[in-house]
């Protein structure tokens, strides 16, 4: 029996696609950078996205006891950093595999084998029991996932009450002059260093397409307040380029 797709599009990018499309689309992309993942991170970033991750970490505040779901986090960047600040316990979610298995390569060549776990599954559904952990992460990954407010609804779902949600995504540009800068190096420098480095220009230029896309800092809060999570905040960083959210589980 052939499932119906439904008509509805969703945007990959500046293209419209149908929103069954989209997933799959997705993975492409990750499929194709996993191998030069956190290398191009380094190299778009000027390494600043560490700076950024720390920032999310500072806010984080891990405890000896404190249990984290970071989705979307294949590489354990964020997961590793967390374990190095105190942290109980950690569950990385991503649905992508090829991410999962550079992220589990990375922990072995690190001889971090205790306190951290990795599952394969969606955002938008997420395979783990409700009120299960006092933090929840997502860090440049929320901009890819097809319906953002089912990926938000499942981030309260799974924390605890009084349970932290931190949400560290590409974002709008506060700074004129740096925008113009910042607009020139995405689609001008961006996708040619995708292609020097990992042989891939296209998933770059998507890269660059996702993060104009995405809904602006205030637009944002009002999203994650309207899935329920209270106390939201956000922190420009960079002046903009990114941003820092924060909210509750109360």
């Amino acid at each position: 029996m052939m499932t119906e797709k439904t008509s509805e599009t969703t945007h990959f990018g500046y293209a419209s696609v149908g929103i069954d499309e989209k997933a799959g689309m997705v993975k492409g992309v990750f499929d194709s950078v996993a191998p030069r993942y956190d290398l191009m991170n380094d190299l778009m970033s000027m390494g600043v996205h560490r700076l950024w991750k720390s920032a999310m970490i500072d806010a984080l505040s891990p405890r000896p006891d404190m249990t984290l779901l970071d989705v979307g986090g294949g590489t354990g960047d964020i997961a590793f950093r967390f374990l190095e600040r105190g942290g109980k316990e950690v569950t990385v979610c991503d649905i992508n595999d090829e991410m999962l298995a550079v992220g589990r390569d990375r922990a072995i060549d690190r001889g971090t084998l205790e306190g951290i776990c990795w599952v394969n599954g969606d955002a938008e559904q997420l395979p783990v029991p409700d009120g299960a952990f006092d933090a929840f992460t997502i860090a440049f990954c929320i901009r890819n996932v097809t319906r953002i407010d089912r990926a938000l609804s499942e981030a309260r779902r799974v924390l605890k009450p009084g349970g932290h949600f931190l949400c560290l995504e590409f974002s709008h540009v506060v700074l004129p002059l740096v925008e113009r800068l910042y607009n020139t190096y995405s689609f001008g420098v961006l996708p040619k260093l995708g292609q020097l480095v990992a042989g891939d220009a296209e998933s770059y230029q998507y890269l660059a397409e996702s993060i104009r896309r995405f809904p602006d800092q205030r637009k944002f809060t009002d999203m994650i307040a309207a899935a329920g999570l209270e106390q939201v905040r956000y922190r420009n960083l960079s002046g903009g380029i990114a941003a820092l959210h924060s909210a509750w589980r109360i």
